[in-house]
């Protein structure tokens, strides 16, 4: 099988934390870099998932409620769990 060079850029810290990652699995850079891209061909894409870190609307809305019960003055706040079993009556 012919090879070929390929050429990347990346931060100098990124490189190296790859590396020492890739060294404790008795991996070298390239090796790594031939998985990546023997298992982006084997999956038609990315072989992760790419992901934004966006809530769903459920947890904007609990995170919205949470914000105004801790404004809210007249809202109980207990520091201990026996203080909030009482409270509830359990």
């Amino acid at each position: 099988m012919a090879t070929t060079n390929l050429n990347i850029r990346t931060d100098k810290e990124i490189k190296e934390a790859a590396e020492k990652t890739y060294s404790n699995l008795s991996l070298n850079m390239t090796t790594a870099i031939n998985i990546f891209l023997r298992a982006s061909i084997r999956e038609r894409g990315i072989p992760f998932d790419l992901k934004l870190n966006v809530p769903k609307d459920e947890t904007i809305k609990a995170i919205e409620e949470g914000r105004m019960i801790a404004k809210d003055m007249n809202v109980s706040f207990y520091d201990n769990m026996d203080d909030l079993k009482k409270a509830l009556e359990v």
